[in-house]
């Protein structure tokens, strides 16, 4: 049954979205592909570069082992299936960025075949993303037009780096799920050291495959696997953020569904997005395979992978996103929204467990997503990067679980300790921050603030929630140190609630 929810509504009635993306990730290694030629992001111009990339003649490929690895690790990493045996192909086409004239990939037998996922949606549930096929291949270098006027550059130090071609089945059918989708990726390369996940720098990124049918088309391609029930799908390149994905589905979405209800047809087609305006425009017509013209690359043998090695790379693997979350929830007794949220970097999450080791887990939670991720957002730090240790964040929790410090004392705190002043303790002690606890020195400030306004404590009666007004005015005459338990305690004995 169609979800509604994510139904668009065109002049003319109902449209479904749907969506497969092709995820193009940089593999984390210090040589290209097929030669030795450093990687690196920040080198100058053609600076990183062997003769192999250079295209010159009689310069034979030799497979990084390492990039294997990390293609293998992958596909472990998405539940998918390892081939022991793939191929690598020549795709062939003519751009000034190729010098070889060809592009070294894999189509017929790639090295990762079909798996799936789980991406949360942001309601906490979760739909599953099937996986068709991850390939290695190489990537092209870069045209430079804004040097002359007259003249076009061609820097080839990306030329030959390895790239990790994930395509997912056209299961995605909204904006929100196709970004979701892309978080979670992300977050399994990062954790399995596979690829930085930098989009900034290009080392991630997707194409995004984009078509429009009628509402129930998507349930009847379900039923029968047959294409055509999901209209014509163009294919926007290179998006390289999480929210142009989301504007780019979103207007190509829109494009499509007024072209077709004014009668006309979609031509499947590559495309640009164009952030500035918002808007994708035409790039070329949609090639074929033929159009390619792949065959086995003669200078490659077939890749023949053992099983036992696999096994070894699966033994080997660091603990994923999905187990993460669900031993947080069972060892912390986190939310499963927590849990999703701490798990999404895997820096936090290993800074949330350094933390919480003794502590009131959700407390300590709540300041590693709240007040410290708003800092170092603030900051432009990662949490690999916080100037914060995480034994202070453990030491701010431990000081209101043992009532030296209320939890508004403890933002002045964790302002003092962001500022460099010492531990949460050393801040307590020196600025004399702890909390009132004395039950006399409260009555007292009470019994003033009742004795000063007999016509509210009189009202209290009949209206208990103007309580707060009274909680607050004794947290003031405090200097908000006193205990916010004690002060409703003794405010409720007084005024006789």
């Amino acid at each position: 049954m169609t979800d509604t929810s994510k139904l668009i509504q065109g002049r003319t009635g109902a449209w479904e979205i749907v969506m497969g993306l092709e995820i193009h990730a940089q593999v984390a290694s210090n040589a290209k592909l097929f030669s030795g030629a450093a990687v690196g992001f920040g080198a100058g111009p053609n600076e990183q570069v062997s003769l192999i990339d250079a295209g010159f003649p009689g310069m034979l490929p030799t497979l990084n082992k390492h990039c294997v690895e990390q293609a293998v690790k992958t596909g472990l990493g998405l539940n998918a299936q390892i081939n022991l045996k793939s191929q690598f192909d020549r795709k062939n086409y003519f751009y000034p960025d190729l010098p070889q004239g060809y592009q070294i990939s894999q189509l017929y037998f790639p090295i990762v075949g079909e798996g799936e996922i789980e991406v949360e949606a942001e309601d906490g549930s979760f739909n599953t993303v099937r996986i068709e096929r991850l390939h290695l291949e190489q990537d092209a270098g870069k045209l430079i037009h804004d040097l002359s006027p007259t003249e076009s550059f061609v820097d080839l130090n990306r030329a030959g780096t390895a790239l990790m071609e994930i395509v997912s089945k056209p299961d995605m059918r909204s904006p929100e799920e196709a970004v979701a989708y892309v978080k979670k990726i992300r977050t399994i390369l990062i954790y399995l050291g596979a690829c930085d996940g930098d989009m900034e720098k290009g080392n991630l990124r997707a194409d995004v495959n984009v078509s429009v049918c009628r509402e129930g088309g998507y349930e009847k391609f379900k039923a029968t696997g047959d294409f055509k029930h999901l209209g014509t799908r163009c294919e926007i390149k290179n998006v390289n953020s999480f929210r142009f994905i989301s504007q780019a589905i979103n207007h190509e979405a829109r494009r499509q569904i007024e072209i077709l209800e004014d009668g006309g047809s979609i031509l499947q087609e590559t495309r640009l997005y164009d952030p500035t305006k918002n808007e994708t425009r035409s790039m070329r017509s949609k090639e074929e395979a033929n159009d390619y013209r792949y065959f086995p690359d003669p200078d490659l043998l077939p890749l023949e992978l053992e099983q036992a090695w696999i096994d070894a790379i699966k033994a080997d693997l660091p603990e994923l996103p999905d187990a993460k979350r669900k031993r947080l929830m069972a060892d912390y007794g986190l939310s499963q929204y927590d849990a999703v949220v701490i798990i999404s970097d895997q820096a936090k999450a290993d800074y949330f467990e350094a933390a919480a080791k003794g502590r009131d887990a959700k407390l300590v939670a709540n300041w590693v997503t709240n007040e410290l991720s708003a800092r170092l957002s603030a900051d432009h730090l990662e949490f690999d990067a916080s100037p914060l240790p995480a034994s202070h964040v453990a030491e701010l929790v431990a000081l209101i679980e043992e009532g030296v410090i209320s939890s508004k004392i403890a933002k002045e705190v964790f302002d003092h300790v962001w500022n460099g002043e010492g531990s949460p303790r050393q801040v307590v002690e020196a600025r004399g921050l702890v909390q009132v606890n004395d039950t006399g020195a409260i009555e007292k400030a009470v019994d003033e603030l009742i004795a000063a306004n007999p016509d509210k404590a009189a009202a209290v009666a009949e209206k208990p929630q103007a309580l707060g007004w009274f909680v607050g005015q004794v947290m003031k005459a405090t200097g908000g140190k006193a205990n916010p338990a004690s002060v409703n305690e003794i405010l409720k004995a007084k005024l006789g609630l």
